[in-house]
């Protein structure tokens, strides 16, 4: 097996006249081998720090991080072997070199047979649309460029694990559907071992066939994703009423929030027996509130997010 496991990983960051940061706390988390697992929490919660250790560039204070049987720490440059990286902001490549420079330099790093490496190097650029552009330098680039040349260094070396540490940052529709279709091959259909690190959780929903969340550098959930998209899918309401509700109703809305838009008012909210749910609309009845629609609705990754961070103690 080459799981990546991270066993009691701390990591602090001392900070000038402050108290230090810990930006992991004892942290236990295991990644398993093949497809994508996604990486989510708040800014802060520790999640690029985790990135940067299991590839060895940074230390942790105390634990472990290991590939399989390689322990990151002692045996970086084995486990970088194995590792392809696109750090945030594409920190990975060179901005005065070209896309094929970028490559030759990073495949040598990688220790890749000289013969192979235009062969690959080809195939890449001319399956991320970079071909045409191989010879420019790279600060001439779009943001979306960019990124796709750092994802191409990655790949360089045909690594079993890649990092990506949010890939789709600042790029437009089309370079973010393509960085995505170019995820979901390498973790889905090649068997590779994706982490990825995003804010945009519709995009981790759809990629990811696990996904951890992080909140102060530590685990609140570690799931594979269709088991935790249904970890509320229960009890989560949404009423549909024709009008405003009175002030007095809105003052006692209990565990609804609610909004008003094109002459509804659309309750959302959570029970914990569908039994309750009948006297909530006989008092909207008696209010006069004409009832549209009631639905149970399943909560989409975003929605699970925001109730785990915002609960977990």
């Amino acid at each position: 097996m080459n799981d990546i496991v991270l066993r009691a990983v701390t990591k602090t960051y001392p900070r000038k006249g402050k108290e230090p940061v810990r930006a992991v706390d004892n942290l236990d988390l295991t990644i398993p081998e093949g497809g994508i697992f996604g990486l989510l929490g708040p800014n802060g919660a520790g999640k690029t720090t985790i990135i940067k250790m299991i590839c060895g560039l940074i230390l942790p204070d105390s634990g472990e991080v290991r590939i399989g049987d390689i322990d990151v720490n002692r045996q970086r440059r084995q486990a970088m072997g194995r590792i392809g990286v696109v750090l945030e902001g594409t920190r990975n490549i060179y901005w005065r070199l070209s896309p094929w420079e970028n490559l030759m330099y990073f495949a040598r790093l990688k220790g890749i047979p000289g013969r192979q490496v235009a062969g690959r190097a080809e195939r890449l650029l001319s399956e991320l649309d970079l071909w045409d552009r191989r010879k420019e330098k790279v600060r001439t680039f779009s943001r979306g460029m960019q990124q796709k040349v750092a994802i191409a260094c990655a790949l360089i070396g045909d690594p079993d694990i890649i990092l990506l540490d949010e890939p789709t940052l600042g790029l437009d529709v089309q370079a973010s559907r393509i960085v995505q279709e170019w995820v979901f091959r390498l973790g889905r259909e090649q068997g590779k071992t994706v982490i990825l690190t995003t804010h945009q959780l519709p995009v981790a929903q759809q990629l990811c066939t696990r996904i951890a969340i992080i909140r102060e550098g530590r685990v609140i959930a570690n799931e594979p994703t269709a088991k935790l998209l249904k970890r509320f899918e229960d009890d989560y309401y949404k009423i549909r009423l024709q009008g405003p509700l009175p002030e007095a109703l809105a003052a006692r809305l209990g565990p609804f929030t609610a909004h008003y838009e094109d002459g509804q008012t659309i309750l959302t909210g959570h029970l914990h027996d569908g039994l309750e749910l009948y006297p909530l609309l006989e008092k909207y009845r008696a209010a006069g509130l004409p009832l549209i629609s009631v639905s149970r609705n399943e909560e989409d990754l975003e929605d699970i997010f925001i109730r785990l961070v915002e609960t977990h103690p």
